[in-house]
């Protein structure tokens, strides 16, 4: 089961088209879907999330807590939308496409990619971009 949970006033299209895109993801990956919770936050929440759980002091777009079980995923994904607007237009993309590759970025730690050294992330943003030209084909 996935669930979108808001913490500030965002609201989230086509929540039926990501459920079915993020499990499609999942089942690529060789892993069925626990239990999912996206988190819809501003930078305060999150920012206060990632000094008390984590003891960093810094601005993060998203935060996952994974609770997964052998190849069942599970977890909890905080997402800061104020993170996500600004690094869109850094990155000049759209708003939505920054989003559900936060969204996708959450999921794929889950699924064991990590980020920390530069394989690591060229590895993790290629199965981003996979997964981004997926959500494009099932629209």
């Amino acid at each position: 089961m996935i669930s979108f949970n808001f913490e500030n006033d965002f609201s989230l299209h086509n929540q039926e088209l990501l459920i079915k895109w993020v499990t499609l993801a999942i089942k690529a990956e060789g892993f069925k879907l626990g239990e999912i919770n996206y988190i819809f936050c501003n930078d305060d929440y999150l920012h206060r999330i990632n000094v008390e759980f984590l003891d960093h002091d810094t601005l993060t777009d998203i935060i996952s807590f994974d609770y997964t079980v052998g190849k069942i995923l599970q977890g909890d994904i905080y997402i800061s939308t104020e993170r996500v607007a600004d690094n869109a237009n850094d990155f000049n993309v759209t708003f939505d496409n920054e989003l559900h590759r936060v969204m996708i970025h959450g999921v794929l730690h889950y699924c064991g990619y990590k980020d920390k050294t530069e394989n690591q992330a060229s590895l993790m943003r290629s199965k981003e971009n996979h997964y981004l030209g997926l959500l494009s084909e099932i629209q």
